[in-house]
């Protein structure tokens, strides 16, 4: 932030006399609000401190540190006797006054836009430190920042900064929000793109490295034919060798390498057997595998596809929700990705099996939704008994698109309650009561 917007921010503020509240909206966001009704937003981000408005802005969380606690007792509801921007510095600087009962209190407010030393510090009217949003140690800086230390004065520097032209403040801190947003959003979608990219490629190569049915048979083929062969020829083989050779029962020449955890060749035989039934099942489940794999894929690339669209960054939020400590077995299914959208969670289904489970777990009263009369994935909406609102099935809905089909047209989804859906066979159903939303692919 530059010294000269600060001036003149100081310059806007100084029209105001009261500070109302002040409070935290997020771990370094600032809400101020002066005279009952202006608003402005101080992020006090290390390395990239600026002031900003926006209508709404929601809480992340209460904060109840003693930092918080301080900040409510001695600014809310106080007189601005005194706003200025310190000589040759970017820090901003509040006199505070509050008439109480018995006494007036005062307390000097700071906020300092100083690169990574950026700091929300509380003096009382000695310029005794109160408290600070990051306290300092002395073995970390010259410049201690500790509870009940006088503040200690930021030496002044000479600022050289080109000149910028604000003619309205109050447009202006409309305008540079968004600008950082836009600017954080594309940093952000960028970021997320490499890391879907970084994960296609993961599952691509996973895909591409699993082994053939064909192939798994024949390995299970021959651990089968070594378990046979050593049994046929126990009384030939003693304990202690490693690597045997025997005819087969065809009369051809067969080299057997001794498993290292067979302590007899009878054991050995044990072994290869298990071997074999082992590569056995993985060649009659190996398709499981792909489909598994090529649903991650499949769903990845529809996934990158919607991040290049979003528009905000609550809208990117939406497509990456924070995975919950305590999830429900279903919830833990790598088929299943689940959505949060206005209190309400939405389940999408991966692939068939994971469509088929989404179907058995939910209760009667959730909403389906599925496209009309085009494969796609299966999606429940949680609506606990409750009426689901318009705003929260057209997302559902969609979803529904989004992550079914890539080409760009109107689709038709459909949705009804689970009670009215019933399953045929697996992830097929037959469904009635239905009604239908028209979605923007």
């Amino acid at each position: 932030m530059k010294r000269e917007e600060l001036v003149k921010i100081c310059r806007y503020l100084k029209n105001f006399k009261k500070l109302d509240t002040l409070y935290r909206v997020d771990d370094t966001i600032f809400k101020l609000v002066f005279d009952k009704n202006e608003s402005i937003f101080f992020d006090m981000t290390k390395g990239n401190s600026y002031i900003f408005k926006k209508d709404k802005y929601k809480s992340s969380k209460i904060y109840s540190a003693p930092f918080d606690i301080v900040l409510k007792k001695r600014c809310f509801n106080s007189f601005v006797e005194n706003l200025e921007v310190l000589p040759n510095n970017k820090i901003l600087r509040f006199k505070l006054v509050q008439q109480k009962s018995y006494k007036t209190e005062t307390t000097f407010l700071q906020f300092e836009f100083t690169g990574r030393h950026t700091n929300v510090i509380i003096c009382d009217e000695n310029m005794i430190i109160m408290e600070a949003l990051r306290h300092i140690d002395k073995s970390v800086s010259y410049r201690e920042i500790q509870n009940g230390l006088s503040l200690p004065e930021l030496p002044g520097i000479e600022l050289k900064e080109k000149s910028i032209g604000i003619n309205d403040v109050k447009s202006y801190l409309y305008d540079i929000y968004k600008q950082k947003m836009q600017k954080k959003l594309h940093t952000t979608i960028n970021q997320k793109l490499i890391s879907i990219e970084k994960n296609i490629k993961k599952f691509e190569n996973i895909k591409n490295r699993l082994p053939k049915e064909d192939e798994l048979l024949e390995i299970s083929k021959k651990y089968q034919k070594d378990a046979e062969v050593i049994l046929a020829h126990l009384s030939k083989i003693k304990n202690y060798q490693t690597e045997i050779k025997l005819k087969d029962f065809e009369g051809n020449e067969r080299v057997i390498k001794i498993p290292k955890n067979a302590k007899t060749p009878a054991m050995a035989a044990n072994i290869f057997y298990n071997l074999s039934k082992k590569a056995k099942q993985k060649a009659a489940n190996i398709h499981i595998e792909e489909d598994n794999l090529e649903s991650k894929i499949k769903y990845l690339k529809n996934l990158k596809n919607v991040v290049k669209e979003v528009e905000s960054l609550d809208e990117l939020k939406l497509y990456f929700p924070k995975r919950q400590k305590r999830a429900k077995k279903e919830d833990m299914h790598d088929g299943v990705e689940n959505f949060f959208y206005e209190g309400y969670k939405i389940s999408l289904g991966k692939n068939e099996r994971a469509n088929a489970l989404l179907l058995k777990k939910a209760k009667m009263s959730d909403i389906w939704l599925h496209l009309k009369d085009i494969p796609s994935a299966h999606i429940i909406i949680n609506s606990s008994k409750k009426e689901v609102p318009k705003s929260v099935l057209e997302f559902a809905a969609k979803l529904c698109v989004k992550f079914s089909v890539t080409q760009k047209s109107d689709y038709l989804v459909d949705y009804t309650q689970r009670r009215n859906v019933k399953v045929i066979n697996g992830a097929k159903v037959n469904y009635v009561n239905y009604k239908t939303l028209k979605v923007k692919g």
